[in-house]
């Protein structure tokens, strides 16, 4: 004799139930990780490439200080700084358009003995894989580095 209330055939419909919901935790899950993961990764990427615009500013200030006093005039000693902030840029992939060098001197003269020689590296970090981030001016961030170096009694 089948049991009889309003419990008649409960179970049947519940493992129907079960089995049109089923996959669907896997679907939501899917949909939820992608959702939070894509714009973690991106935020990963962006900070990696912000410090890595900061190790390439700092570097390359000191570079174009050290090689400026280097030099025994100073429209050489400019193009040489230039020339060590554009190499220290590229090897960290930073095109030569986003940098920007300053250089001063003090007292004016620049070649003279005890002369604090002081370059400005300043480089625009663009946001990365976005197409039109120069039409759009979207960056990162914007970096600047100062080294400072003395001018020799000796050469």
């Amino acid at each position: 004799m089948p049991p009889s209330g309003p419990d008649n055939g409960s179970e049947d419909n519940r493992a129907e139930d079960d089995g049109a919901e089923q996959g669907s935790a896997v679907v939501e899950f899917t949909f939820l990780s992608l959702l939070l993961m894509v714009p973690l990764v991106y935020f990963i990427i962006t900070v990696g490439q912000i410090q890595a615009g900061s190790f390439a500013v700092v570097g390359a200030a000191d570079q174009a200080a050290k090689v400026f006093v280097a030099q025994p005039d100073a429209a050489s000693g400019r193009a040489a700084a230039e020339q060590a902030v554009l190499l220290a840029l590229a090897d960290y992939g930073y095109e030569p358009a986003n940098a920007r060098l300053d250089t001063s001197c003090q007292p004016a003269d620049c070649t003279a003995a005890g002369s604090a020689v002081t370059a400005t590296v300043q480089l625009t970090v663009p946001l990365p894989f976005v197409p039109f981030s120069e039409a759009l001016h979207l960056n990162a961030s914007q970096l600047t580095a100062s080294a400072t170096q003395l001018v020799g009694r000796f050469r």
